[in-house]
């Protein structure tokens, strides 16, 4: 995945291994109730640094974007460890994306997903895929995620909190 700018006003730039302590620190701002330990992110950017992103703007990081090859229809455990990726994923997953509010309203979240779905694309996936919580489905439905419900995916989702919600997007 190359950069994109979003309208000048921030720049989605690789997560590399020096940015994690400052990505932490936003997640533990922003996740007070769904906290993840720093070595879970650590090995997502490990195991698939092309999905791992931070938000840039005038030389801060003001967001991060975490995201990995994944199974349809299978929801990654909270802050446990994947250990590998699928050979034949059927999805990418967006595991986690915050953008301070100092950052928000420039479409940055936009821009993540449209490095996503490039990347996607490039690996012949046809769907992105996420959990939704702190009740942020209608915004995601708005990026044409929907939805998924199975009594499976219920179980899986008692970790993530109560408006935890498993969402798809096909892609054209």
């Amino acid at each position: 995945m190359t950069s994109v700018p979003t309208d000048g006003l921030g720049v989605w730039m690789p997560l590399l291994p020096q940015h994690l302590d400052r990505v932490n620190e936003i997640a533990d701002l922003i996740h007070t109730t769904l906290p993840e330990r720093p070595e879970v992110f650590d090995e997502k950017c490990r195991l698939f640094p092309e999905g791992c992103r931070v938000f840039v703007r005038r030389g801060r990081i003001l967001g991060y974007a975490v995201s990995h090859s994944w199974l349809l229809g299978r929801i990654p455990p909270l802050d446990e460890f994947l250990r590998a990726l699928p050979e034949q994923p059927t999805c990418l997953y967006l595991h986690d994306i915050v953008v301070l509010p100092e950052a928000r309203g420039q479409k940055a979240a936009e821009g993540f997903l449209e490095l996503l779905e490039n990347l996607a694309r490039r690996m012949s996936v046809s769907h992105l895929a996420l959990v939704s919580v702190y009740g942020t489905d209608a915004l995601w439905n708005r990026h044409g995620f929907k939805v998924a419900q199975t009594p499976e995916l219920a179980v899986k989702l008692r970790s993530y909190g109560p408006t935890a919600k498993y969402m798809t997007r096909a892609l054209a």
